[in-house]
């Protein structure tokens, strides 16, 4: 590495960036198969993907407005198009108020959002001002979407479990940003580097309360089991309770069979006994 100068190494970190980002952006895939089996996206949400289409978009612009920004152009051009299907698919199988919840949500963000600061950057800015202006847009949308698992780690610790936390996302998005980190270093770009510093950050602090509340939903699966077992027990001694209760009631009304009923009148039952 001591070898290498700081544009080799960001032509590194940026292919490592670009294979990474590819990895997570395909991460949705099995959730779309699932949604394709069922022919149902009820119980998912648009908003990731939205949001993601929105980043890549800006992240596309922003690169395309500075000069040998490949790196940045080529991995949001594809998750574009990744974003663009899973959004497809998503609205094919959606129900119609799904449907018509992420219609208004591409419209806000997508077209109007995206629009709106195209036309103010194009018509009241120039040259470095404009991409300045650009980057810190991106860079407050980034660090918007980095700092939004503070609401999953909120619930892992209060849940104690990691259950709505996968690792690996986890690792990946965090590798994802330390690439991009130091690509942005390298390149001396702050509008990348600031950002993905705060998602390296929020990635760490992610696997750590994995590493701690990892066993939290082995745990939980012990304790339903245990209440299951203790529901069925409990069940089981009402049960027997009130067999027991319908049976005593049962003698309580049961009427004695006597030798005065067997012979009203009285006489006792004559040998047979014939000698």
């Amino acid at each position: 590495m001591a070898f290498l100068n700081a544009h080799q190494l960001a032509f590194i970190f940026g292919l490592l960036g670009n294979i990474v980002s590819f990895l997570v952006f395909l991460a949705p895939i099995p959730t779309f198969y699932t949604i394709y089996k069922k022919k149902s996206s009820d119980g998912y949400q648009s908003i990731p993907y939205v949001v993601a289409l929105s980043s890549a978009s800006l992240l596309l612009y922003y690169g395309v407005l500075k000069t040998n920004a490949t790196m940045i152009i080529s991995i949001n051009a594809i998750g574009i198009v990744i974003e663009s299907a899973y959004l497809l698919l998503f609205l094919i199988y959606a129900s119609t108020k799904e449907k018509m919840y992420t219609a208004k949500l591409l419209l806000v963000f997508n077209v109007g959002g995206f629009g709106v600061m195209m036309a103010l950057t194009i018509f009241l800015l120039k040259g470095r001002q404009r991409i300045n202006a650009v980057g810190w847009i991106c860079a407050a949308f980034n660090l918007a979407v980095f700092a939004s698992p503070l609401s999953i780690m909120r619930r892992v610790i209060k849940t104690k479990s990691v259950e709505f936390m996968p690792f690996f996302l986890s690792f990946f998005l965090t590798l994802c940003a330390s690439t991009w980190f130091f690509y942005g270093l390298f390149v001396k770009d702050m509008f990348i580097a600031l950002p993905n510093t705060l998602g390296f950050l929020f990635g760490i602090t992610q696997m750590i309360l994995y590493v701690i509340y990892k066993d939290g939903n082995k745990k939980m699966a012990e304790t339903n089991e245990s209440n299951d077992q203790q529901e069925v027990s409990l069940d089981m001694k009402m049960l027997t309770s009130i067999h027991s209760a319908k049976q005593s009631t049962t003698s309580q009304h049961q009427p004695q069979v006597t030798e005065m009923d067997v012979f009203p009148t009285g006489q006792p039952i004559e040998s047979n006994n014939n000698v």
